[in-house]
């Protein structure tokens, strides 16, 4: 339902906790990484300071290249670092049933990336969601509401990290 999305319920948890924050929703439901670098650029505005990248997991779900997907993601934090964003880069991790190969090398693009660009790192963005029939929808894939309340809880320590990292590049030096 409307305002228990993660977006809502990350920007209602924030405002509890004293932030002034609106958080836009620039994702697009079974959107690839493709997706997402195709509509970076006309997705920003010149006053968003700070970007949650939480993208790959239907990648995964299709099957879709590691390489690509590496390739996609890595642009795009490029990009957002070009455009002087503060980020806090979400880890994903493939399903089990692709196999071994692709668990291995599509777990390990999260880590390298976040690495390779010194960006703030959430490992695993539905840490204690992910398989929980009780924490998601019908489907078996995206988070219900309490789901989401979960996932909300988890990341919020490096949601204030990336606030606290908008605040000091935002002040005078």
């Amino acid at each position: 339902p409307p305002g228990t999305d993660f977006t809502a319920v990350l920007q209602a948890q924030l405002k509890a906790k004293g932030y002034d924050v609106v958080i836009v929703n620039a994702g697009v439901s079974g959107d690839t990484t493709a997706g997402g670098i195709a509509r970076l650029d006309w997705a920003m505005s010149d006053d968003v300071a700070g970007v949650i990248v939480e993208l790959g997991s239907n990648d995964a779900l299709r099957g879709l290249s590691v390489e690509e997907t590496r390739k996609n993601l890595d642009l795009m934090l490029v990009k957002l670092k070009a455009r002087r964003v503060v980020v806090l880069f979400t880890g994903m991790k493939a399903p089990r049933n692709l196999g071994p190969e692709y668990v291995q090398a599509f777990d390990a693009v999260y880590p390298e990336l976040a690495t390779k660009h010194g960006v703030l790192f959430y490992p695993f963005f539905l840490e204690g969601v992910a398989a929980n029939l009780k924490l998601n929808q019908a489907d078996g894939i995206h988070p219900n509401e309490a789901g989401t309340k979960v996932i909300v809880k988890g990341i919020l320590p490096y949601a204030e990290k990336l606030l606290t990292g908008i605040k000091s590049k935002a002040a005078p030096a």
